[in-house]
């Protein structure tokens, strides 16, 4: 497990399908305002208070490595205000081996919204066997508010080592929520999700979802890529179906306004910061950008390097806070 998931942190790399320019998204009025940087909009998210609306997207977990990255990340979401999800922790279900990789609560602190991860192929597996409770000492050992369950069909069966579900993923988180009481969110892993799986999963009582669309890290192309030239070459196509965030943003705004409040919503998918707050802004309730790549080009080494990157971000958010409106 440990060389697929230093596999997955070094692929990530080549395996950003990256969003296309979604053209002239604003208006640029510069004769409105003064010359001065915008107060950025703090916004609720699992019933925790964000600084900086931007979600710490699942990155890694189960390598040497994921120790430097997941702390660096923590400490950042504690300095600037944002939430975060490990990558998978499939890893430290049953040990402890691992755990100071995923062990981050003091860093990351009490304010802001931290979520465990597992697969849905893991649930479905601990459900079978009758063990939540496993999955409940998962979410205690963490500290973290809740689990984020990642689905991810296309990625399982284009991996060497692959899980097959058993039964469709609804039926596994049906069963999963009425076993526990923490809060539930589920998200893809590069692909997003058509209309029919968004309104069916919207009618759950799960917290919220992150839409993990096309467009960004895309981990079915990260698994052909360790997987036989001829493979790639008569696979790639399947890697690159899916659905892009503004595509699910319209998917959203087709549903019942009644199934979608009360429910967080996470805009990923190889989104920017300007093209995440023009999505949020299309989005019939309350959203926040998530961003996964990015962060990691950053967070590998010194914490500077990660610090510098998000006080740019930030300043590109307060610049277009004040001088940019939506067409």
């Amino acid at each position: 497990m440990e060389s697929r998931k230093k596999d997955h942190i070094n692929l990530a790399y080549q395996a950003q399908l990256w969003e296309q320019e979604m053209g002239n998204l604003f208006n640029y009025e510069p004769m409105l305002h003064a010359n001065k940087l915008a107060e950025i909009p703090a916004q609720q998210f699992l019933g925790k208070n964000l600084r900086l609306p931007i979600w710490v997207s699942a990155i890694t977990g189960g390598t040497s490595e994921a120790k430097i990255i997941n702390h660096n990340l923590a400490k950042a979401c504690k300095e600037f205000g944002m939430g975060m999800s490990l990558g998978s922790c499939r890893a430290i279900l049953n040990s402890n081996k691992r755990f100071e990789e995923f062990d981050i609560r003091e860093i990351i602190g009490s304010e802001q919204p931290f979520m465990a991860n597992l697969g849905i192929a893991q649930v479905e597996e601990i459900l079978k066997k009758n063990k939540a409770d496993q999955i409940t000492n998962l979410i205690d050992r963490l500290q973290a508010d809740g689990l984020m369950v990642h689905v991810n069909p296309l990625q399982e069966l284009l991996q060497p080592e692959g899980d097959i579900y058993e039964q469709a993923p609804l039926k596994t988180l049906e069963k999963l929520l009425s076993q526990v009481d923490f809060p539930v969110m589920v998200k893809e892993v590069g692909q997003g999700m058509g209309p029919k799986s968004l309104a069916a999963l919207v009618a759950l009582p799960i917290a919220g979802i992150e839409f993990a669309a096309l467009g960004g890290t895309n981990f079915s192309l990260i698994e052909l890529m360790r997987s036989r030239e001829s493979q790639m070459e008569d696979m790639q196509i399947l890697a690159e179906l899916g659905h892009s965030p503004a595509q699910m943003v319209e998917y959203i705004n087709d549903l019942p306004i009644d199934l979608l409040q009360n429910k967080a919503f996470i805009i990923s998918g190889g989104v920017t910061p300007i093209s995440g707050l023009y999505l949020q802004e299309e989005m019939p309730v309350p959203a926040i950008t998530g961003m996964a790549f990015s962060f990691l080009k950053h967070a590998r080494g010194d914490y500077k390097e990660l610090q510098n990157y998000l006080r740019t971000v930030i300043k590109v958010l307060q610049i277009a806070h004040q001088f940019l409106e939506r067409k």
